[in-house]
C-alpha cells in the first residue's frame, strides 16, 4: 500500500474554481485520515492558462467576464455562485477588488522555480489570496517577489529570474502538453495511473479517488 501518493493539480491562478479546489483538496486528505492515518500526498501544480491570448499586462477584468459570459447579470450569478461555494472553506471573494485579469505566465514560472526548490503550496495559496481577496495584480514582478519572499525566498533572486524569459518556453510546452492530454477544465487532479478528477470536486469524490489508489 502507498501511503505516500503525488497528485498533478491543473489549475491557473486567475480561476476561482482552483482556489476551492485547493481547499476541497485538503479536506479530502482529512477524509483519508480517518482510514489511513499515516496517508502523505505532495501535490505539483500544473499550468493551464484559461485565457491564453491575455495581454501580458493584464486587462479590465469585469469588461472582460462581461463579454465572455454574455453580460453584467451572468457575472453577477456566477460571483453568487463561487462566493458561496467558496464560503463553506473559509474563502470569502472579494471580486469588486479586482481591477485586471492577469495575464498568469509569470506566476506559472514562479511555481515552476518554487518546485523545482520545494513544494509550491503556500506560494499558490498566496497567489490565490492576492488575485481573489485583496485585488493584486498577479502578473506583476514586483508582487511576484514579495509574495516568493514572504515564503522565504530570495526576492531579488525571484524578480531577476522573472524579469528574464527564462522557462517561459518550458511552461508554455508543459501547458500544450496538457492540453494535449485531454484537459479543458480547471481544476483537474491527476492521480498516479493517469486517472483524472476533473472540477472543483466535492471533497468526499477526491477521498474516494485517493482511496481507490491505496488498495
Amino acid at each position: 500500500m502507498h501511503s505516500m501518493l503525488t497528485i498533478d493539480i491543473v489549475s491557473d491562478i486567475v480561476c476561482p474554481w482552483c482556489f476551492i479546489g485547493k481547499r476541497r483538496l485538503a479536506r479530502a486528505v482529512e477524509l483519508v485520515r480517518t482510514s489511513h492515518p499515516e496517508f502523505t500526498c505532495r501535490t505539483r501544480w500544473l499550468p493551464f492558462f484559461l485565457n491564453p491570448d491575455t495581454p501580458p499586462e493584464g486587462e479590465p477584468y469585469l469588461p472582460f467576464l462581461e463579454r465572455k459570459f454574455g453580460g453584467r447579470d451572468a457575472v453577477d450569478a456566477l460571483f453568487a455562485r463561487v462566493r458561496a461555494a467558496g464560503q463553506a472553506y473559509g474563502i470569502d471573494y472579494a471580486f469588486e477588488k479586482i481591477p485586471l485579469r492577469a495575464n498568469t505566465l509569470r506566476a506559472h514560472r514562479l511555481i515552476h522555480w518554487v518546485q523545482q526548490r520545494g513544494v509550491a503550496d503556500e506560494l499558490v495559496e498566496r497567489l490565490f489570496v492576492a488575485q481573489f481577496q485583496r485585488g493584486e495584480h498577479v502578473g506583476d514582478i514586483a508582487l511576484l517577489a514579495e509574495i516568493a519572499a514572504g515564503c522565504g525566498y530570495d526576492a531579488e533572486a525571484v524578480a531577476s529570474y522573472l524579469r528574464s524569459n527564462e522557462d517561459e518556453e518550458l511552461v508554455r510546452t508543459r501547458e500544450r502538453q496538457i492540453r494535449a492530454m485531454g484537459v479543458r477544465m480547471v481544476p483537474t487532479f491527476i492521480l498516479p495511473g493517469d486517472r483524472a478528477i476533473v472540477g472543483a470536486e466535492d471533497p468526499a469524490v477526491l477521498a474516494a479517488g485517493i482511496l481507490e489508489q491505496l488498495r
